[in-house]
């Protein structure tokens, strides 16, 4: 079958568009034959990290398809189903969280391929008014955000949440969740167009990222803040969020480093909060969700699966707005 796999050099260097051997599905796993799959910048960052010589690999973390063939032992799933996959393998309940869950992509083969084996627990019927594309770009983005926004963030109707750094994939599924869930939303980017943008989708208001929020927002009016950015803007957090406010980090696009301001955070009781993917339990939660409101995904822009590598430099460049989707088959 044809994939695309990283090996001997680190970056998008290590990229190929090959031919693999197929596989049949083991006892409690399906073999889905893919239609679209998702990039995520987690792909970027393992892809960097890699040491040249390591195993070859299929890429990817998102992905949704159909059914081809089920495992011994699967008996709830049938062959030509549609479904989404979730790709944290192994993790139930969220509540208990493990140090680092397998996914999708490293250290298991991922979905940019015309095929993929999963354990069946972690296929779920595709939401019917996606598109194929839009099933494809949901997963892991998507399921950070929820779990994010409502089981760490505790956001609540008519809180006030900041999102800096519009533009990637979880920010976007933030502000749509967010808004549907009936909260007052402000992000912000250095880019004017991406400003615009989510004020196209809902968002109340869309700063500068390099401006002075508290001139436009006030001191101390901020509930919930989601960080993807670390030390480059976090400074900037304790100008804008309320006494009590909660500080909710899933990445660290600027580096993983910072000081905190000790006093900043306990005399006004801020609470920091680290975040990343979900539970089998929030997955599920996160599909009823989006079905309830009728989220769609913000899809930037769709590449063949021969033209990945094109796809992930538009990633590195941060060009996008919303997911970058593949499209297979």
């Amino acid at each position: 079958m044809k994939a695309i796999i990283h090996a001997n050099s680190r970056g998008l260097q290590g990229l190929t568009y090959a031919d693999i051997q197929d596989k049949q599905p083991g006892e409690q796993e399906v073999k889905v034959k893919l239609k679209a799959a998702g990039l995520n910048h987690r792909d970027l960052f393992i892809m960097e990290e890699r040491n040249e010589g390591a195993s070859p690999f299929v890429i990817g973390s998102d992905g949704a398809g159909r059914i081809e063939a089920v495992g011994e032992g699967v008996t709830q799933l049938s062959i030509g189903s549609e479904v989404v996959i979730n790709p944290c393998i192994g993790w139930e309940s969220s509540a208990e969280v493990p140090t680092v869950p397998d996914i999708l992509g490293d250290p298991v083969d991922g979905t940019l391929a015309e095929y993929v084996i999963i354990p069946a627990r972690n296929v779920f019927t595709k939401p019917t008014y996606l598109t194929w594309e839009e099933a494809g770009v949901l997963p892991l983005s998507a399921q950070t955000a929820y779990r994010a926004l409502f089981t760490r963030g505790n956001l609540q109707r008519g809180e006030h949440i900041l999102i800096p750094g519009i533009g990637g994939g979880v920010a976007t599924y933030a502000m749509l969740m967010a808004l549907a869930a009936g909260a007052k939303v402000t992000v912000t980017s250095r880019s004017e167009s991406k400003r615009h943008a989510a004020l196209a989708y809902g968002a109340h208001d869309a700063l500068d990222s390099h401006g002075h929020w508290e001139d436009h927002i006030g001191y101390g009016k901020i509930d919930l803040i989601l960080d993807s950015i670390g030390p480059a803007m976090f400074q900037d957090y304790f100008k804008v969020i309320k006494p009590n406010g909660r500080i909710v980090m899933f990445g660290a696009s600027s580096g993983d480093r910072l000081e905190i301001p000790i006093r900043e955070v306990f005399f006004p009781q801020i609470s920091i909060i680290g975040t990343s993917m979900s539970s089998r339990q929030e997955f599920i939660e996160m599909l009823q969700f989006v079905e309830k409101h009728s989220i769609r995904p913000v899809i930037d822009k769709v590449f063949p699966l021969q033209d990945a590598a094109m796809a992930f430099q538009r990633m590195k460049r941060g060009e996008q707005l919303g997911n970058i989707g593949i499209k297979i088959g």
